[in-house]
């Protein structure tokens, strides 16, 4: 049983990270990058959808995105979307594709994406701590009703704090290398 809490917790706590190196895949850098568009809902065929499930995403250049649609009918769409989607971006129709060139970023715009970033490590920073705190509540649970004896659980919640500061370090290091990234010129 208690194998299975320290289990679950470590589950939660890498897909913490996981789901902090996807958003930070959303965050706008100097390349041009597919998954800047990840987050760009299309309203088409009387639903919302997203991007990449209406056109293919490519960038041949580290300045450039294209945008090529399966239908051409719905390129207006897309184009509202992108523009819909607060990313900065403006898109241009050559009737066959959308190119989308990525502008130089200007110094205050790279401080406000690292301030982005680092709001958004410590929400993963959170999501590990609550990870851990669930896991600690369920072994002095299994410690209460006698399941596991008072060393037992000391030995087990010192386990949960080493893979709750493991956690902690791995988005520290991902926030760091993104900020890297961001800062880039």
């Amino acid at each position: 049983m208690v194998e299975e809490i320290i289990e679950e917790a470590k589950e939660r706590m890498d897909k913490a990270l996981q789901a902090l190196k996807k958003d930070f895949n959303r965050v706008r850098t100097g390349r041009a990058t597919p998954a800047l568009l990840e987050g760009v809902k299309v309203e088409c065929y009387g639903t919302t959808m997203p991007i990449n499930q209406v056109a293919t995403l490519t960038a041949p250049e580290s300045r450039l995105l294209m945008v090529q649609p399966w239908d051409t009918t719905i390129m207006s769409q897309i184009e509202r979307g992108i523009l819909k989607s607060e990313l900065g971006l403006t898109p241009m129709n050559d009737g066959k594709v959308i190119r989308i060139s990525i502008p130089m970023l200007t110094e205050e715009r790279r401080k406000e994406l690292v301030k982005l970033v680092r709001k958004m490590s410590e929400e993963a920073k959170i999501a590990v701590r609550n990870a851990r705190r669930e896991a600690n509540e369920m072994i002095k649970d299994l410690k209460k009703e006698g399941d596991i004896s008072e060393d037992e659980a000391f030995r087990r919640q010192e386990e949960v704090q080493k893979l709750t500061d493991e956690g902690v370090k791995r988005v520290d290091e991902a926030t760091a290398e993104k900020e890297r990234e961001v800062m880039e010129v």
